[in-house]
C-alpha cells in the first residue's frame, strides 16, 4: 500500500513539475506537419509559424482518381491564421495520459487553423473540373456570342468538396501532395430540361437590349453582353433558372455605370451679404452589383418589358443639411488681414485662400494647412516668388504662403481656437505680429490648430492685390487679448559675400532678438478669465547679403 501511494506521489511531483516547466510554453510533443512545436516559448513558436507562411504561399498540388492539379491557395480563398493556431499550441493536455506521452517524448499532430473562403473555394475547384474530376457534368446552358448552348447532364465522380476544405485545412502547410475524396455525381438536371431551356427561356435573352436606367443616364446591356453575362443554373429543384455572376456585370458594364455614380457631397456655407447660409448636402450613390444582377435575371427573360432600373448603395454625407444648420455658424468670432506682398507671391496667396475658402472645421477636428490643401507646386498653379533660404532672401515655388498661414493663424488665435502645432520664421518679418506669425512648408512644417468649441467654425478668406483677410465664422464664446512683450538679447547680423548670379538677392540685413507674446482668453459671456499663455520666440539676426 506504501508503494502504491509512494509511486502516486512521485508521479504527482512529476506531473506539477513538468507543469511548471511547461507553464508559458507549448505542450510537450506538438507538431504540425513535420515541424516541432513542442515544448518552445510563445516567442519561439510564433517564429516558427511565421516560417510557415512561405509554405502557404506556394501552389497546393491536388489530387484525385481522376488527376492532378497545382492551385493557388489565394485563389482557393486559403488563410493561415497564426495567432489561433498558436492558441491551440499553447493548451497544456488535460489528460494526465497525454500529458505523461508528451513528458516521455510521444508526439501528437496538432490540427493548423486555417479559413477557407467558400465562395472562392468552391469556384477554384469549378475551374479545375477537367483534370480533377470525372465527366461530372450538371446540366446548364451558356452562350457563345449569340447562340445559346446546352451544357447536357452526366453522371461521373466529382470532388466531396466538404472532405476537400477539411483534408487541405490539415494538411496543407505539410507541403506534402493532397489527395481528395471523390463522392458519385448524379445530375440534378435532366437533359430534357435543358432541351426545354434552349427552346424557351434561353431564347429571350439574346432577343434584344436590355435598358437599364441609372442616376442620369442609361446603361444599355446588347444582346451580346447579356449573352456574356447570363448562364442557366440549376435551382436545386430539378429547373433551371438565369443567372447573373455580379462580379462579371460589374467587369462588362462598370465602366459605362461609372458615370452614373456618384460621391456624397457634405453640407456647405456660403457667405453673402454679411450671412451665412447652408448649401444643401447630396447622397452618393454607389452600384450595387449584386442587386442589378438580381434585376438583369428577370429582365432577361421576360416577354414584356426588358427595361428596368440600376440598384444602387446610398451613402450619406458625413456633414447632412440638418447638421450643418445646427452648428451654430453665424456670426464673424474673429477676423485677421496682412499685407504688402509682392505680385507673384501675391498670386501664390490667392491660390491657398481659394482653395481654404469655405473650409468647415467640425467641434473637435483639427484643422491641417497642408493637409487640407495637399500639394502646392507648378502643377497646382502655383509660381516661384521670394522667401528667405538660411537667412538669405532667395526664390521657391509657392513662395508666399507663409504669409496666408500667418494671417489664417491669426485668425484661429483671435478665435481662442487650439493651438496644435505652427512654426515661427527663423527671422523677423516686420509686416508681421511679433511671436505671432507662421510659416509653411510642404511636407515638413504644417499648422494646426483644433476646434476646441462645441460649435462648427467656417473659414472665410477674401483677397486682393495688396492683402488678404481670413474671417472665423461661428458662435461667439470668447474674448482673446494679445500682449507683446518688449524685445530682449538683442543680435548683430553678420555678413556675407555671395557670388554674383541672377540667384543673388541682396540685403541690408537686420538684428536678432528675443520676443514674447500672451494671449489671454476670456468668457464673453461673465469676462471671467479662461486661459493665459506666453510663447517666446528667439529671431535670429539676418545676414548682409552682399553680391559679386
Amino acid at each position: 500500500m506504501r508503494g502504491i501511494v509512494g509511486g502516486l506521489l512521485v508521479i504527482g511531483v512529476a506531473f506539477g513539475v513538468d507543469a511548471a516547466l511547461s507553464h508559458g510554453h507549448t505542450a510537450r510533443g506538438a507538431h504540425i506537419a513535420e515541424f516541432d512545436l513542442g515544448n518552445l516559448s510563445e516567442d519561439e513558436a510564433r517564429t516558427v509559424l511565421t516560417s510557415l507562411t512561405t509554405a502557404a504561399h506556394a501552389p497546393i498540388s491536388v489530387t484525385t482518381q481522376s488527376g492532378s492539379a497545382a492551385i493557388d491557395p489565394t485563389a482557393l480563398g486559403a488563410t493561415f491564421d497564426i495567432e489561433a493556431t498558436l492558441d491551440r499550441l499553447m493548451e497544456q493536455p488535460k489528460n494526465p495520459w497525454n500529458r505523461f506521452l508528451g513528458m516521455i517524448g510521444v508526439t501528437r499532430s496538432v490540427v493548423p487553423v486555417v479559413e477557407i473562403d467558400d465562395e472562392k473555394f468552391n469556384a477554384e475547384l469549378d475551374a479545375h473540373r477537367g483534370e480533377l474530376e470525372k465527366a461530372a457534368v450538371e446540366g446548364g446552358v451558356h452562350f457563345e456570342g449569340l447562340e445559346a448552348v446546352g451544357d447536357f447532364p452526366s453522371k461521373g465522380l466529382r470532388i466531396d468538396r466538404a472532405a476537400a476544405k477539411t483534408t487541405i485545412s490539415q494538411t496543407w502547410l505539410s507541403g506534402r501532395t493532397v489527395e481528395l475524396a471523390m463522392e458519385p455525381f448524379a445530375p440534378t438536371v435532366s437533359a430534357e430540361t435543358v432541351q426545354a431551356a434552349l427552346d424557351g427561356p434561353a431564347q429571350k435573352v439574346t432577343a434584344s437590349a436590355v435598358p437599364l436606367a441609372g442616376r442620369g443616364s442609361r446603361v444599355i446591356v446588347s444582346p451580346r453582353e447579356a449573352g456574356e453575362l447570363v448562364t442557366f443554373v440549376p435551382d436545386g429543384k430539378g429547373g433551371l433558372v438565369a443567372q447573373v455572376d455580379p462580379k462579371k456585370a460589374r467587369e462588362v458594364l462598370g465602366e459605362r455605370a461609372a458615370s452614373t455614380e456618384s460621391e456624397p457631397v457634405n453640407a456647405s456655407f456660403r457667405v453673402g451679404g454679411g450671412t451665412p447660409t447652408v448649401v444643401p448636402s447630396a447622397e452618393g450613390a454607389k452600384v450595387d452589383w449584386r442587386r442589378t444582377a438580381d434585376v438583369m435575371e428577370k429582365l432577361v427573360v421576360s416577354e414584356d418589358d426588358r427595361s428596368g432600373r440600376v440598384a444602387y448603395k446610398i451613402t450619406k454625407p458625413k456633414v447632412d443639411t440638418k447638421r450643418a444648420r445646427g452648428l451654430g455658424v453665424r456670426e464673424v468670432v474673429s477676423e485677421f488681414t496682412t499685407g504688402g506682398f509682392s505680385g507673384p507671391s501675391g498670386e501664390n496667396i490667392r491660390l491657398v485662400a481659394e482653395e481654404v475658402n469655405g473650409a468647415l472645421v467640425l467641434p473637435g477636428e483639427t484643422f491641417s494647412l497642408n493637409g487640407y490643401t495637399g500639394p502646392r507646386g507648378t502643377a497646382q498653379g502655383y509660381v516661384e516668388s521670394g522667401i528667405i533660404d538660411h537667412g538669405r532672401p532667395s526664390k521657391a515655388v509657392g513662395g508666399g504662403i507663409s504669409q496666408f498661414a500667418t494671417t489664417l493663424y491669426n485668425a484661429a488665435y483671435f478665435a481662442g481656437l487650439e493651438d496644435v502645432a505652427h512654426t515661427e520664421h527663423d527671422y523677423y518679418i516686420s509686416r508681421y505680429p511679433e511671436a505671432r506669425e507662421a510659416t509653411v512648408f510642404e511636407g515638413a512644417i504644417d499648422l494646426q490648430f483644433k476646434n476646441n468649441t462645441k460649435y462648427g467654425i467656417v473659414i472665410d478668406t477674401s483677397w486682393s492685390p495688396s492683402s488678404v483677410t481670413v474671417r472665423m465664422w461661428s458662435t461667439k464664446t470668447v474674448e482673446v487679448e494679445s500682449v507683446t512683450g518688449p524685445r530682449t538679447d538683442p543680435t548683430s547680423p553678420s555678413e556675407v559675400q555671395v557670388p554674383a548670379s541672377a540667384d543673388c538677392v541682396p540685403s541690408g540685413g537686420a538684428p536678432g532678438f528675443t520676443a514674447s507674446d500672451t494671449r489671454i482668453v476670456t468668457s464673453a459671456k461673465t469676462g471671467r478669465e479662461i486661459s493665459r499663455e506666453t510663447r517666446i520666440k528667439q529671431y535670429a539676426p539676418e545676414p548682409i547679403v552682399r553680391c559679386g
